[in-house]
Parts: structure tokens; C-alpha cells; sequence
């Protein structure tokens, strides 16, 4: 008897879901359901986009709903499903062109619908000339309002708004960045390396209105003013990107979930309940550097939990091994990689969590061209494992990030990361490499 699997949700989680399921059971019937008309979107590439980085928008799909019809799927696009039943394992469908409603019966479920933007209840909020940036249409909304603009607004200096700020900067644009917080990307580095970016805004006339809660939003005559505890900034348009949630209402209160509705899955990404398999967006990660279920929207996450869900959704076959979160920016001339916790995140986890700094050039000084490069290393002081790092540079850091995420993944202590064999040429470092400087002065601070 053939077995059918509904897969709700189709951007990264979902499309690797879809295509691994039917790699491993070609004859298996896997049906896709996705409210939108486009699958497999980079959003992580609408600020460059926006900042004349792209060369060319259609290039930012790296699957389609034909390419999933051709290895196999049943794709459902304009669908919403309106209901699932997880114990009587069946689901409701809408068309969204049609308005027809129809009912499925599954075998498997596949709950990957991702997330949504967190949109505070605040006057005024619901205006035409507040938008988000999260999905396609939201690209294509930027990249036409911007076009002669002076000014806008960004609420939110977390990656996906301190990289839009960047982008329209460069390009000419006044930018206003807001944030509650007291720095800008507060929650992916600590201030040793936020303060060098915040210089670098300041540089190119960025405004920026940090520790500052809006409140609400106003139209204008031809803008929106949007309304903090500490003043009033208006632009034409203004775009919110405070953050994401799971969006996971069609099974909540029928599965395992965290408190902000994040779906609970095992190493296998099975769910609480037989068949439901959850991945990206929708579900909960290991975070490695804690040891506990954390709410980590990567696509990174998302694309290897989906991969996941295909290997084992018959049975258990291959483990989750957690994520470190690894993530890099490049913000004008600045790279910033980073992997595991920050201090920062140690401090508000009331976590005994260690952190050292160096600050050294990447490469020989007799070399004709250098750069510095800020490492910061956090460990815990009691098993002396390595527990994040971060780096700053104006030349490519990304790769230190990679090596500390395989350190922290293989449970490296600050000891086994200083003694590492990396290479050394003149080109390319210093005869320690600053992933192994800074390890070393960790070691040398804490003692043998």
C-alpha cells in the first residue's frame, strides 16, 4: 500500500523535505502545500537586491514548483490548509484562486510552514506604508519603493536590518535604524566588535536610534512617522523587521511545543505524536552550546533538518547533530562571522560563561598589506569547552566561524583548540593563527 505524506510549507525545510523523501521512496505519494507562488526563496538576499547586488531576482530560487513536480511531488501551490486533524490524520485545503475547499487523509505529516514576522499590536502598525521583509513579494515591494527615495526607516538592527541599513546607505539613502536595544546586532555579538560597526554607520550618516522602544506610527501627507519613547523620525516608508515566530497555529495544542509555539522534535525530527515530523522555522534545534532545545530560524537549520526528515520519516535512520548557530554578515567593509553564544547571551542565560579578546593582525607584518582582526572566544571555566566565538575584520572571517562551530560541535576544550595544526604561509596568517592565538590566551587566563 502506497504512502502518502502531506508537506505543509514549502521554502527551505519543505523543499528538502520533498526532494529527500522521494529520493529515498520514489514510489511514495508526497503531496506539497504552499500558500504562496514561489518555493525555495533566499530571503537572506533581498538587502543586496535592494543595494544593486543581485544579478538578476529569479536567480534567488534554487528550486521550483516543476522541479518538485518532476522528481515526483504533487505540488499545491495558492493552497492554504485551513485545519489539521493530527489524530484522525487528515487536513483541510483551500484554493486561494478557486476559493475550493477539499479534505486529505495522510499517512505522514510534515509540518515545515516556517515563520512569520513578529508584528507588535501598536497604533497605526497596519498602515500601507509600514512593510516587512521576509518573503519575495516583500523583495519586490523594497526594491520598487526605493527607487529615488531619501530617506527610510528600519526598525529592527538584527541581521536582516543592520544589512538592509548597510545596503540603502551605500546607495545614496538617509537611514534611521531603530532598535530597542542599546546596540545594534545585540543579539549576535558583544560590544567589542557592535561598537566597530556602529562606527561604520556613523561613517555613512546612518541614524542611528538605539534604545529606543517605538510606540506607534503615523501617516503623514507623504511618509510615516514612526513614534519611539524618545522622539519622531519620519521617511516615505518604513520597514519592520523586529524579529520571527513560528508559525505553527494548525498544530498547536495537538503536538509538543515551546512556549513561543516552536514544534518539539527529537533527533530524528519526529514530533510528540506517530508521523508528525517537524523542520526549519517551525521547529525547535539543538543548540549545542547549551545542550538544550533553543528557537534558531536559519536557513541552515532549515535545510539540514529537512534532509533529516527524508532519512528517517520511514524509520530512524540518521541523528540530528545540532546546530552552533554559525552565522557571518558583511556590513561595508567589515566581515563578522560568529559560532555558539556570545557572552552576551551567557549573561541573560545566567550562564558561568568565560570570554577573552585579542586583537592582532590576521597576517605577518613584513607583508606590504594587513588588517586587524577581533576575536572573541567564550568557554566555560569549569570543563573548559569551547562554547562560541566571534570575529571582526575588514578581510573574510567567515571560515574562522566555520572552524570554531566543528570545535564546539566535537567538544573541543580551549586546550585542544590552541594545539589545532593550522596552517601557516605569509599570504594567508601569522605562524599562530588568531583562532589559536586567542584559544591560547584563553588558556593562559583560566591556568592549567
Amino acid at each position: 500500500m502506497t504512502t502518502t505524506v502531506a508537506v505543509v510549507g514549502c521554502t527551505h525545510a519543505g523543499v528538502f523535505a520533498t526532494t529527500t523523501i522521494l529520493r529515498e521512496h520514489p514510489d511514495w505519494q508526497v503531496h506539497v502545500f504552499e500558500r504562496n507562488d514561489t518555493v525555495s526563496f533566499l530571503s537572506c538576499g533581498i538587502a543586496l537586491w535592494a543595494g544593486n547586488h543581485v544579478s538578476d531576482p529569479k536567480k534567488m530560487f534554487y528550486s521550483s514548483p516543476a522541479a518538485l513536480e518532476q522528481a515526483g511531488a504533487t505540488v499545491h501551490m495558492h493552497t492554504d490548509v485551513t485545519d489539521v486533524d493530527v489524530k484522525a490524520k487528515t487536513l483541510e485545503f483551500r484554493d486561494l484562486e478557486t476559493g475550493d475547499t477539499q479534505t486529505m487523509a495522510y499517512d505522514k505529516l510534515v509540518v515545515t510552514t516556517g515563520s512569520r514576522p513578529v508584528i507588535p499590536p501598536l497604533p497605526g502598525i497596519d498602515s500601507e506604508r509600514v512593510q516587512l521583509c521576509k518573503n519575495w513579494n516583500d523583495g519586490v515591494r523594497i526594491k520598487e519603493r526605493t527607487q529615488g527615495v531619501k530617506e527610510v526607516i528600519v526598525i529592527g538592527a538584527g541581521c536582516i536590518g543592520a544589512e538592509l541599513a548597510e545596503q540603502f546607505s551605500t546607495n545614496g539613502i538617509h537611514v534611521t535604524l531603530i532598535d530597542a536595544a542599546d546596540r545594534v546586532l545585540a543579539n549576535n555579538f558583544d560590544k567589542v566588535i557592535t561598537d566597530q560597526v556602529e562606527d561604520k554607520y556613523r561613517e555613512h550618516n546612518v541614524t542611528l536610534a538605539l534604545g529606543q522602544q517605538v510606540t506607534g506610527f503615523k501617516e503623514t501627507e507623504d511618509g510615516i512617522t514612526v513614534i519611539t519613547e524618545k522622539g519622531e523620525y519620519t521617511a516615505p516608508f518604513a520597514i519592520l523587521v523586529v524579529g520571527f515566530r513560528p508559525n505553527t497555529d494548525l498544530v498547536r495544542g495537538q503536538v509538543e511545543t515551546l512556549n513561543n509555539g516552536a514544534i518539539v522534535v527529537d533527533d530524528y525530527m519526529r514530533a510528540s505524536v506517530p508521523d508528525v515530523y517537524a523542520a526549519g522555522d517551525s521547529a525547535t534545534v539543538l543548540f549545542n552550546p547549551t545542550g538544550k532545545l533553543d528557537y534558531i530560524p536559519l536557513a541552515t537549520n532549515a535545510v539540514r533538518q529537512g534532509q533529516l526528515v527524508g532519512l528517517n520519516i520511514d524509520k530512524p535512520t540518521r541523528k540530528y547533530m545540532g546546530t552552533q548557530a554559525t552565522s557571518a554578515v558583511q556590513l561595508y567593509d567589515l566581515s563578522l562571522a560568529a559560532s555558539g553564544m556570545t557572552q552576551t547571551y551567557a549573561n541573560n542565560h545566567d550562564l558561568d560563561i568565560r570570554s577573552t579578546e585579542l586583537v592582532e593582525d590576521y597576517r605577518p607584518a613584513f607583508m606590504l598589506t594587513t588588517a586587524p582582526v577581533t576575536s572573541v572566544l567564550t568557554w566555560d571555566p569549569q570543563t573548559r569547552l569551547v562554547k562560541g566565538a566571534q570575529f571582526c575584520s575588514t578581510v573574510d572571517v567567515s571560515g574562522a566561524a566555520n572552524t570554531v562551530s566543528v570545535a564546539i560541535q566535537a567538544k573541543f576544550t580551549i586546550d585542544m583548540l590552541a594545539n589545532v595544526d593550522f596552517l601557516f604561509q605569509p599570504n594567508f596568517d601569522q605562524p599562530v593563527h588568531y583562532v589559536g592565538a586567542v584559544a591560547a590566551k584563553a588558556v593562559a587566563e583560566q591556568g592549567e
